[in-house]
């Protein structure tokens, strides 16, 4: 049975393990089954996993913040609109995640599925400007990544 979402990844950096197409996929589709989002026909997500330099540069261009960022997100969507045609693109940054999957003490791949999940979630209107959709968005998290077999990544200690 094909998904009800086409998630199409590409590399444009070198570095990225080779195992992480069937990993964002899975994230991706809890992602979207534990949010009820309504799926009203063909959809595709791009993941395109990057490095720090291009990260940067996408970062300054659309936030006007001259630093890389484990993760950017460019919805396609209305927030909350049923799930059709592209998406959105998440985008990802090796060095960055690395680094930051070291400081916490925690498995690359783990940190890469927290922030895929994150990023799709964003792509469908989620977002954590303010505190009580900070703690919505987190929630929802926790729960996807829960199923998935992957600690809460904002668990104190």
């Amino acid at each position: 049975m094909k998904p009800p979402l086409e998630i199409a990844l590409s590399v444009t950096a070198e570095g990225w393990p080779d195992d992480l197409e069937a990993v964002a996929e899975a994230a991706i589709l809890e992602a979207l089954k534990q949010s009820g989002a309504r799926v009203a026909g063909i959809a595709e997500v791009s993941v395109v996993l990057s490095d720090d330099a291009e990260q940067r540069q996408l970062n300054k261009q659309w936030r006007g913040i001259d630093k890389s960022t484990n993760v950017l997100s460019f919805p396609q969507l209305a927030p909350f609109a049923p799930v059709v045609g592209l998406v959105g693109d998440i985008i990802l940054a090796r060095e960055t995640l690395e680094r930051e999957a070291a400081e916490m003490g925690i498995a690359f791949q783990a940190h890469f599925t927290h922030l895929v999940v994150h990023g799709f979630l964003h792509l469908l209107g989620y977002d954590h400007v303010e505190d009580s959709e900070a703690e919505r968005m987190e929630s929802l998290e926790t729960r996807i990544l829960a199923t998935l077999g992957i600690a809460d990544p904002y668990a104190d200690g």
